[in-house]
């Protein structure tokens, strides 16, 4: 679940919203319309992604009801844990192994600084959701 609601914030805030970059613009600036219908494309795809994570999930969550396996912390947890894989995979692999796009596209001086906080809160996500799985699985 945090996979898929960490990328559909990310695609709001960041790709919408503020419009700080979009899927492919490292690679195809959003210079010209036929640019920003290719990099909308490719933000239709990352969506489509989210929004299969994010039933994937819900189907998960639904077998653990019916089953009575579910434990709220653990759960919680995970959500921290799956947003934090979201954020290091993508800031790893789209930021700067591929450089397809960087979190602040409109600042190429300092493009880094963006990339490294977005990193840095997905090691801090991981961090929380491992300790809140922790904390559950120990009471």
């Amino acid at each position: 679940m945090g996979i898929g609601l960490g990328g559909f914030l990310d695609g709001i805030l960041f790709h919408q919203i503020l419009q700080f970059h979009n899927m492919l613009s490292n690679r195809l600036p959003r210079t010209t319309l036929a640019n920003e219908e290719i990099n909308m494309f490719w933000d239709g795809m990352f969506h489509a992604f989210c929004w299969i994570a994010t039933v994937v999930a819900l189907w998960l969550l639904w077998r653990c009801i019916v089953h009575h396996a579910i434990d709220g912390g653990i759960y919680f947890g995970a959500l921290w844990l799956g947003w934090g894989v979201f954020n290091v995979v993508e800031g790893l692999i789209d930021h700067e192994i591929l450089q397809l796009h960087h979190v602040y596209q409109n600042d190429p001086v300092h493009f880094l600084r963006w990339d490294l906080a977005f990193l840095l809160c997905g090691i801090l996500f991981l961090l929380m959701g491992r300790w809140l799985i922790g904390r559950s699985t120990q009471t």
